[in-house]
């Protein structure tokens, strides 16, 4: 089969080079000219984008605007080949990109890279942050570049999936700039202001602010905490500078400064059963509201809190005709707090309504399980410093090119970091454990659990703290040699070191019963989570070290002028990972390799329709893919189920990749991109070994399952028509873009439950989503321009991601919504040049 794929694809090749097709690179300008030529930097190099044998999506900050993408969910929407996990907040989202998808505590599969940097870690204990594109992260971009496959022979990090480039701004020789207010539905409301200035003839500034603010579209019908969830409140500021040291000599720095505070992220109850915990949901359903949007949970006063700043300088020499020496180095910290109800459980507990008697206790709140700031500390507190050495050269002929270049990252803690997190317990200050076990209560007074069995306690506080060290290291080299006019051999190679080193406190303390709140024994309030740690005060130390070779071999071929035909193989590999909340031999993650096969075809063309055409296949081959698994709380263990992540045996990924942009007739665009992809685990390791006194593994993946957030299907088409009007009236121009994504894998627990409802979950339906914009360009030859978007016209009500705790001794799950309609109109003053 790998033999026959493979084959395939390089005749592919042949055959569509007989029609002049073109791979995968879907972009083009906003505007309905399709003479210019894109400019990405894909191969830290500036080149063409039609002649980069690389698999790219583009979108310039024009189309970023007409569609509203703020965050990594919205670009998600409009990119074949990716997807966007934002189940813990749109702060929060990691990418997928070809099904490689990034878990809770992995690093990352695709890296995100600002400015030429990666993105700065947040190494929280058992939660989601840093790694990705955060509030305000696509304000004042020249571009966001999507690359597919693994990029690890030139970028800082290795990746298996991919990398996306987030490309700023860059200061310029005139003064200019503008100022930009939008409002829409939910009381939003957003502020840009930038202005570009030269400070004399060797410097030049750029300075930009974008705040943003919005009411949540979910009701909180529990009448604990806020009205709403699902707001967006945050701002963030970015400077830059450019110095002409010499002719030859130039410094460029970045400072940018990004603060976000929110309710923080929920999810809904959607579906609950008999058993387990499946009678409390079953009560909850039927006080919670009848509207898709309307959630409830227990916190008083929940939030989400996001600080991040970052220092990026890069020096450049053109130390000749033939040699540049390029500087990068950064710093950055990440600082995360949160107070978040994660599950949208507000399970009630009526003592008088179970006995009579028992009436004078009152009535219970308890949420499944939440997350709560430990006093003092953060959830996520790193500091990520890199430094990367870079020359690049070519001959005096033209027909040799290269790079080479050494990278080093650390990222420290900046202190402990950790959480709290109450699992069925009824709090007043989980922070201070103030809180009771009403639950536990109960079961003592049944009469068929033996006298033996007690005390029980069902509710608890689970207590995690710690700190995480990553130590990163890569020499790289890579080469293009012209062979012939048409013929083109690139060869790169990587060489790497991954060290991360993790101290983990992990607690669990028991409850008073009602009506008392506080610890069960405050004599010895706690237990060792991992009772393995006992003898050390609950203290582990974990190390995980591993040092990989990666390389890139590509042939190019360019049959006739504005093709090109290109056929790759790469080694890619993704650093290994600790997992502290569960034990050994699970809690060590080995690396993950894949052997990836691609060919592509790329072209252009003019005449009465002008455009390009892109087509890619690819397969990959995994060894120890890491994969996210769920882990079952035993019965009276004290712990909420969780999820961790551990190396498969072996599986494979492969499809196809199209898109495409024409210019119908002056004036009308067309724009299209569809992936097809195939995901199959093709062995599983043998878990028997695993015996952890608080978890079972649930029913992971199989041999024959797919793996998740890799939908089979997935296309985007969309349309651009520009009014042809006089110059002094402006441009005005209508578009629209349709996505379809069929159904698709989120997790393999929901379909253990035998009932049918919850077992479904396991698999998100279908999703069309249609979103319209209008802009008004140069109003009447004034420098203003005016714009409308509106998003999910057709008002679909559909789940972004299910959680995976269906399994049958739990019996509930809950399903984070994706975003109802939103709409809203611009305005644009531009000013200077």
């Amino acid at each position: 089969m790998k033999f026959r794929f493979r084959t395939s694809l390089f005749c592919a090749s042949s055959i569509c080079a007989a029609v002049q097709a073109a791979p995968p690179a879907f972009a083009q300008q906003a505007s309905p000219s399709l003479t210019q030529d894109i400019i990405v930097t894909a191969r830290r190099t500036e080149e063409r984008l039609q002649d980069v044998p690389i698999s790219i999506t583009v979108f310039n900050q024009e189309q970023l605007a007409n569609r509203n993408v703020v965050n990594a969910q919205d670009l998600a929407a409009y990119t074949p080949s990716l997807s966007a996990n934002g189940n813990f907040g749109s702060e929060n989202s990691s990418f997928a990109i070809r099904g490689f998808a990034q878990d809770i505590g992995t690093a990352p599969s695709v890296g995100v890279y600002f400015a030429d940097v990666v993105a700065p870690r947040g190494a929280s204990n058992g939660l989601p942050s840093g790694d990705g594109a955060g509030p305000g992260a696509f304000f004042d971009l020249q571009n966001v570049q999507v690359l597919k496959g693994p990029q690890g022979t030139l970028f800082g990090r290795n990746t298996t999936g991919g990398a996306i480039l987030l490309v700023p701004q860059r200061p310029t020789e005139e003064f200019g700039g503008y100022v930009e207010g939008s409002l829409g539905n939910y009381d939003m409301w957003r502020g840009q202001a930038v202005l570009n200035m030269p400070l004399g003839d060797r410097a030049r500034m750029r300075i930009g602010i974008d705040r943003q603010k919005r009411d949540g579209y979910m009701r909180n019908g529990s009448g604990i905490g806020p009205d709403r969830f699902g707001d967006v409140d945050y701002y963030a500021l970015r400077a830059s500078l450019v110095v002409d040291l010499t002719p030859d000599l130039e410094n460029y720095t970045i400072a940018s400064y990004t603060k976000s505070k929110n309710n923080g992220p929920i999810q809904k109850l959607v579906a609950a059963t008999e058993g387990g915990l499946g009678g409390l949901a079953l009560e909850q359903l039927s006080r919670q509201g009848t509207g898709f949007y309307d959630v409830m949970q227990q916190i008083a006063q929940p939030y989400s809190r996001t600080e991040q700043w970052q220092l990026v300088n890069t020096t450049t020499w053109q130390a000749s005709d033939t040699l540049t020496i390029k500087n990068i180095v950064s710093y950055a910290q990440l600082k995360q707090k949160m107070n978040a109800p994660l599950f949208g459980t507000d399970f009630e507990v009526n003592f008088g309504a179970i006995n009579p008697l028992l009436a004078p206790l009152g009535t219970y709140h308890l949420p499944f399980t939440t997350v709560t700031s430990i006093a003092g500390l953060n959830t996520a507190n790193q500091s990520t410093f890199t430094e990367e050495l870079q020359l690049q050269g070519r001959s005096s002929d033209g027909k040799l090119s290269w790079q080479a270049g050494g990278y080093l990252e650390v990222s420290e803690p900046l202190g402990y970091s950790g959480s709290q997190s109450p699992f069925l317990a009824s709090c007043i200050d989980s922070s201070m454990f103030q809180c009771t076990d009403p639950l536990g209560f109960l079961s003592n007074l049944d009469p068929t659990i033996p006298a033996v069995a007690k005390p029980i306690h069902a509710g608890t506080v689970n207590y995690t703290m710690g700190r995480t060290n990553f130590h990163n290291v890569g020499l790289y080299a890579q080469a293009t040699y012209a062979l012939t006019d048409q013929f083109k051999l690139t060869g790169g190679f990587r060489y790497t070191w991954d060290h991360s080193r993790n101290t983990s406190d992990q607690r669990t303390y028991l409850l008073a019963y009602p009506p008392n709140y506080g610890p069960f024994n405050p004599v010895q309030p706690f237990r060792c989570t991992n009772p393995q740690a006992a003898t050390n005060n609950c203290v582990s130390h974990y190390y995980q070290s591993s040092e990989k070779p990666t390389w890139l071999i590509d042939l190019d071929y360019n049959p006739i002028q504005d093709v090109l035909l290109y056929a790759k193989y790469a080694r890619g590999y993704r650093a290994g990972t600790i997992a502290p909340n569960i034990t050994a031999p699970l809690n060590i993650v080995k690396p993950e390799k894949v052997d990836s096969y691609e060919v592509g075809l790329k072209t252009s063309f003019s005449g009465a329709v002008r455009g390009t055409f892109n087509l890619a296949g690819f397969y990959n081959d995994f060894s120890n893919q890491q994969l996210q698994v769920g882990f079952n709380a035993k019965p009276l263990s004290g712990q909420a189920s969780t999820a961790a992540p551990v190396n498969a045996g072996k599986s494979e990924i492969w499809g196809l990749e199209a898109d495409a942009s024409l210019m119908l007739f002056k004036g009308m665009v067309l724009e299209g991109g569809y992936t097809y992809l195939r995901t199959k685990i093709k062995s599983v390791p043998d878990f028997s070994s695993f015996n952890d006194p608080n978890f079972d593994l649930a029913a992971p993946f199989q041999p024959g399952d797919p793996e998740v957030l890799s939908p089979k299907h997935k296309f985007t088409i969309g349309a651009t028509y520009t009014l042809p009007l006089d110059e002094s009236i402006g441009q005005i121009s209508f578009g629209g873009n349709f996505t379809h994504r069929s159904s698709m894998l989120v997790n393999y627990t929901d379909r253990t439950n035998p009932d049918p409802a919850i077992a479904a979950l396991s698999t998100l339906a279908p999703l069309d989503l249609l979103n319209l914009n209008a802009s008004w360009n140069n109003v009447a030859g004034a420098p203003v321009d005016l714009s409308f978007f509106m998003t999910n016209v057709t008002k679909e009500k559909y789940y972004s991601f299910v959680a995976g705790l269906g399994s049958p001794s739990v019996n509930f799950e809950t399903a984070t919504l994706g975003e109802p309609q939103m709409y809203g109109a611009r305005v644009r003053f531009r000013f200077g040049g």
